[in-house]
């Protein structure tokens, strides 16, 4: 929001409050729709039969979408329909020329994106909500079986889902962070003061010990430095410029530096590798209660947590959409051609095309140690996790999305009051020329 110039020196952090107040109110509003249940359901029947079947893929989705699936909340979908729908946009793009066009178009062709990532997100909200609701039915779980429950479960939970679309959008929009990061944010944490307590209670029966426990707490304290390390961690390539006439001086060469980040993709990777594991999981799950599809629960089974299955094509997930996401946000012809514009070099290697190719052997360098390093970071706790039988909501990648989603926040945080100091200095040196493009 623009700063008009003699807006008080207290308005930036005004707006700051404004907006950190609208996450806060937009993460109450998320936690009170947990709390809906689906017109229709029998809830003690059902909290029966997510307790006997709960576990692998049902806790991981609930632990994704803060507790509505346990309910079965009018949110239960949560924003996997939508992060389904992004990925599916984002392998189009890159494969269509039309759309990869538009891509590059600016803000209206991004506009145009979103638009038809949000229609994906109905069909798919569509067919999921749909086949949850038929699972609902024929376990017995419904009221009324028939036509009207279909529709009504339906519409509850496309709903849901295409209300925490919007609630993401607007927290990106008029809140601090990345909205969809942030709701999943919050529904992992909210479900750890639950996880402690049952573990400071499995500790007080004995059927784990108290060193054990505090083995576990250091586990996850060094996972938590770790990733804090390599997340602020960057490759600088150094870039110099060249000299430059200014009227009858000539400017001495300055040097800077490109900063490239080890992981580029962020928690991005472990978030779609989830999403797109859990969708097919869940609907087999769902169906193969029915005796004539039991061959579905072996599907299911082979795709919950801890399976070689579910590891290994989790672990291709990381690798590859750290891979995907890395070129799809990070262009080196792009770089290359703005330092040239600039009169930027890189010591040693030639403006154009060389420089491209340099820039994009050094990422792709970076990303395979990214790429590791996440996967790492979400598989060996997981293991450690199915062999002690400790709560999932410990596992490394709630651990490396608390962390990662918590470190963009505070960057945001960080950047706002930058500004508004900046805004400060300005104003006290009184500058008349300060205009209307200042955002805070």
């Amino acid at each position: 929001m623009a700063a008009p110039p003699n807006a008080p020196i207290g308005s930036g952090l005004g707006e700051l409050r404004k907006r950190l107040l609208y996450v806060l109110f937009a993460v109450v509003i998320y936690r009170i729709g947990t709390h809906i249940p689906v017109p229709g359901i029998d809830p003690e029947r059902f909290a029966q039969l997510f307790e006997d079947v709960g576990g692998g893929i049902f806790e991981l989705i609930n632990m994704f979408n803060g507790g509505a699936l346990e309910r079965m909340s009018i949110l239960a979908l949560g924003v996997m329909p939508y992060i389904t729908a992004s990925i599916i946009m984002n392998l189009f793009t890159a494969m269509t020329p039309s759309l990869d066009q538009l891509r590059k178009e600016g803000e209206a062709g991004r506009r145009k994106i979103t638009q038809y990532t949000r229609q994906l997100t109905l069909l798919i909200s569509l067919i999921q909500g749909f086949a949850i609701s038929v699972g609902l039915s024929s376990q017995g779980l419904s009221f009324n079986s028939g036509p009207v429950f279909y529709v009504t479960a339906t519409v509850a939970l496309v709903t849901g889902a295409m209300f925490m679309m919007w609630l993401g959008e607007q927290i990106t929009e008029k809140g601090v962070g990345n909205g969809i990061s942030l709701l999943i944010f919050v529904g992992i944490v909210s479900g750890f003061p639950g996880a402690i307590g049952q573990s400071f209670e499995q500790a007080r029966q004995g059927e784990i010990s108290i060193v054990f426990l505090v083995v576990i707490s250091l586990v996850a304290a060094l996972i938590v430095w770790a990733v804090v390390r390599v997340e602020k961690g960057q490759r600088r390539i150094v870039v110099n410029y060249a000299k430059r006439q200014q009227g009858r001086r000539m400017a001495q060469p300055q040097s800077s530096h490109l900063p490239l980040k080890i992981n580029m993709a962020g928690v991005i990777p472990a978030i779609f590798a989830s999403s797109l594991l859990l969708a097919p999981a869940s609907l087999a799950q769902w169906f193969g209660q029915n005796p004539s599809m039991s061959w579905l629960q072996d599907i299911s089974v082979s795709l919950s947590p801890g399976q070689p299955l579910y590891v290994m094509l989790f672990a291709f997930g990381i690798v590859f959409f750290s891979f995907f996401y890395t070129a799809l946000t990070f262009n080196p012809k792009d770089i290359a051609a703005n330092l040239k514009r600039q009169g930027a070099f890189i010591p040693g290697i030639r403006p154009g095309q060389q420089t491209a190719r340099y820039i994009d052997q050094v990422t792709s360098r970076l990303t395979v140690w990214g790429a590791l390093y996440v996967t790492l970071v979400c598989l060996v706790p997981e293991f450690l996790l199915i062999t002690t039988n400790i709560t999932f909501q410990l596992g490394g990648t709630a651990l490396l999305i608390i962390v990662v989603v918590a470190i963009d926040f505070m960057a945001q945080v960080e950047m706002h009051l930058m500004s508004n100091q900046y805004a400060k200095l300005v104003r006290q040196a009184n500058i008349k020329s300060y205009g209307q493009g200042l955002r805070t």
